[in-house]
């Protein structure tokens, strides 16, 4: 990433919003700690009495322009095969190998990002689609030997 764009980006980055609590997670095991709106009619956090928790509102959005940004300033973008990679702009975007790829075809995507400086989210670890042949190869001959001991 450039470094006017990572500069653009620092001055838009997301503020910190506080830690959003269900009402009364604090007081009894029962109640988890993920945030549901309070409903009740005498309820002091609906009606944002001082010195409660606050509540989710539009003012703790995001700035628009890092709004559904990936953490490294990139827009993600899924892709299944080669042909996803032909309209990505390696400026902008990044892929993300959706999880129903294998790993000859993962292998093909990333050395095709690679060679048209793509950044890639969730690269794993995988081997080049050579190796899988010559491994499958091998394991073939492993069996044929042991049979024939």
């Amino acid at each position: 990433m450039s470094e006017d764009k990572q500069l653009a980006k620092n001055d838009y980055v997301k503020h910190k919003k506080p830690k959003f609590r269900r009402q009364e997670s604090w007081r009894y095991k029962r109640v988890t700690d993920r945030w549901r709106r309070p409903h009740g009619v005498d309820s002091k956090m609906r009606k944002k009495v001082k010195g409660w928790p606050a509540s989710p509102t539009t003012g703790y959005c995001s700035p628009k322009k890092t709004r559904g940004l990936h953490p490294s300033g990139f827009v993600e973008t899924r892709v299944c095969n080669l042909e996803d990679i032909t309209g990505i702009d390696p400026e902008l975007q990044a892929i993300r190998i959706a999880h129903t790829v294998g790993a000859r075809k993962r292998a093909e995507i990333i050395t095709a990002a690679e060679e048209r400086g793509i950044h890639v989210l969730n690269p794993r670890g995988t081997r080049e689609p050579e190796d899988l042949k010559d491994s499958a190869v091998s394991e073939e001959k492993e069996s044929l030997s042991d049979g024939a001991k």
